[in-house]
């Protein structure tokens, strides 16, 4: 599997999980621990995101600023 389909699946894993614990803490009326994970999953969404802007960016510099 390329790494760019791993990174899509962690995305989507993370999403069902926040999504199904955010689920079942409203519905047992734990409305402030459903906000304190939805945040923790939107913070390790971007964790993920940033190693792969960061990948893309030293990318970018490695081809265009290569002088040889």
């Amino acid at each position: 599997m390329s790494p760019e389909m791993r990174a899509v699946f962690q995305i989507f894993g993370v999403g069902f999980v926040v999504a199904l614990m955010n689920t079942i803490l409203r519905h047992a009326d734990k409305e402030e621990f459903a906000q304190w994970t939805t945040l923790a999953g939107v913070v390790a969404v971007l964790v993920v995101v940033v190693g792969y802007v960061d990948h893309l960016y030293q990318e970018i510099t490695r081809v265009f600023l290569n002088t040889q």
